[in-house]
């Protein structure tokens, strides 16, 4: 979730010799990240539902003849329906936005801000060695903030989006919980709404159980962001290049080379903006999703759920190394258990990444130019604005 739309073809930083943006600027990177991130994050919800059922379902003992809840993506999106209605899919929304407000915001801060420092120090100059790794670290370091910042909405939003409610059926009206086949205990669903859950966590596992899973959590997210937002910078800049490459070939390359030089290169386009973050999302869930896995187990380890959903009860996994949760899920359910909901959550991560780079590139630009930077847009800020008209007037000229 990252937009390199100041970086040069170095992979550099974000606003160049600009320095550390002042408030005003962050409050634009801020505003900006957490509208792109809502917009993304209502439209992809119900993949993130079906995702997390499948991570966190009770499985049959690897070997064993049960059958589980949900058998695959479209038969868990026919089941919620069935079972739960169309808001059914959308369960758990409310805190995913409040989780993604604080995520997106700090997560856009954090990172042009360590750019911005990378450029004060000369890492993203085009000839040091430490351009190529600038966006990579950058991204990794502004995922574990915005991680830590609000990982309590996290927890919430993957304990309601996991257990499951009967269309019209109030809690108290359902049936006995059935009992767990491999640990004799019986679950019983008493989440009902975001608060019930922060009062139920709190009450039975203190304030830290919050943030139950916050390490193996980082261990995730920082391979995941590293490669999400380095990727998006190496893409768009091979993407940028073989444009002007074709200009030239086409003999405008004066012209191009006027549009994109002097180190402020015009924002990416919608095409490109939403290629790049598409590809961009899809390696990097593809790359890191059984961390993802045994993320979702440590988050619900130990909470009372209704296994009627696919609900999953651990003994002692939150307090197991993450070795161990990997090793115990690959020995229960195998290489497959390891690669549990990865269709719809790559279905889910590719087009939400290239959604929240497309918007935030829209936002940004947008407000730019509608002065909304004030003072705090930086002159390369004003420059590819600048560019991008002339880059528009131009393409409407050759046709």
């Amino acid at each position: 979730m990252h937009v390199p739309s100041g970086e040069d073809e170095g992979g550099g930083g974000g606003s160049g010799s600009s320095g550390v943006r002042d408030g005003r600027r962050m409050a634009l990177d801020a505003a900006a990240g957490a509208a792109a991130g809502c917009i993304s994050r209502v439209i992809v919800a119900p993949l993130d539902l079906v995702k997390i059922r499948l991570q966190v379902q009770l499985e049959p003992v690897l070997g064993g003849s049960g059958i589980s809840k949900y058998t695959g993506f479209t038969h868990a999106i026919a089941t919620v329906l069935r079972e739960e209605g169309v808001t059914g899919l959308w369960r758990g929304t409310v805190p995913g936005l409040l989780l993604t407000v604080p995520y997106t915001a700090v997560q856009f801060v954090a990172l042009q801000q360590v750019k911005d420092t990378a450029a004060r120090l000369g890492w993203t100059a085009r000839d040091s060695p430490w351009a190529p790794a600038v966006s990579f670290g950058s991204g990794a370091v502004a995922g574990a903030a915005a991680t830590v910042a609000s990982y309590p909405f996290d927890l919430l939003r993957t304990t309601l989006a996991a257990q499951g409610e009967p269309k019209g059926a109030p809690a108290r009206h359902q049936p006995p919980a059935p009992v767990d086949p491999l640990f004799r205990t019986a679950c019983v669903q008493v989440y009902r709404t975001m608060g019930a859950a922060a009062r139920g966590i709190v009450k039975d596992h203190g304030v830290i159980g919050l943030y139950r899973g916050l390490g193996v959590t980082l261990i995730e997210i920082v391979p995941y962001a590293a490669l999400q937002f380095g990727l998006y910078d190496a893409l768009n800049t091979a993407w940028k290049n073989a444009r002007v490459k074709a200009a030239q070939q086409s003999g405008q390359g004066a012209s191009s080379k006027g549009s994109s030089g002097g180190g402020a290169a015009p924002p990416p386009d919608k095409v490109q903006a939403f290629t790049c973050g598409l590809l961009a999302g899809l390696v990097a869930k593809l790359t890191s999703h059984p961390l993802d896995v045994a993320k979702k187990r440590y988050q619900v380890a130990g909470l009372p759920r209704s296994l009627r959903y696919g609900a999953r009860v651990e003994r002692t996994l939150a307090i197991q190394p993450l070795f161990s949760c990997l090793a115990e899920i690959y020995q229960r359910e195998g290489v497959a258990g390891l690669w549990k909901g990865s269709v719809p959550s790559i279905v889910k991560a590719a087009p939400a990444a290239a959604l929240t780079f497309l918007a935030y590139e829209q936002i940004i630009a947008w407000m730019i130019a509608s002065g909304w930077a004030g003072d705090g847009g930086t002159g390369q800020q004003q420059a590819q604005v600048s560019a991008q008209e002339q880059g528009q007037k131009q393409r409407q000229k050759q046709r």
